[in-house]
C-alpha cells in the first residue's frame, strides 16, 4: 500500500474508474447482444432501437477513453452491418 497522500488518492482513483470501466463494458456487451437477439428473432424495430442505444453507449465510452477511435466505430460498423443484412433479407 502506498504511504504519500496523493499515492493513496490516486489508487483510490483507479479502483473507482476501473469498477465504471468494467460496468460501461459489461453494458456495452449486453446492449450489443440484445441487437444480435433481437436480429435473431426476426425483431428489426427492437433491433433498430437497441442499435441506437448501443451507438450512444459506445460513443460515451469512447469519450471517456475506455475505447480509441478506431475500435468504437468498428464496434458500431459491425452490429449496423447485421442491421443492415436482416432489414436487407426481410424485404
Amino acid at each position: 500500500m502506498a504511504n504519500i497522500k496523493s499515492a493513496k488518492k490516486r489508487a483510490k482513483t483507479n479502483l473507482k474508474r476501473n469498477q465504471k470501466n468494467v460496468t460501461r463494458s459489461s453494458d456495452i456487451k449486453s446492449s450489443s447482444k440484445k441487437v444480435e437477439e433481437a436480429i435473431k428473432n426476426n425483431d428489426l424495430e427492437s433491433a433498430k432501437k437497441n442499435l441506437r442505444k448501443t451507438e450512444s453507449k459506445v460513443a460515451r465510452a469512447k469519450g471517456k477513453g475506455l475505447f480509441k477511435k478506431n475500435t468504437a466505430i468498428r464496434k458500431i460498423k459491425k452490429l449496423a452491418k447485421k442491421v443492415a443484412k436482416a432489414l436487407k433479407l426481410s424485404k
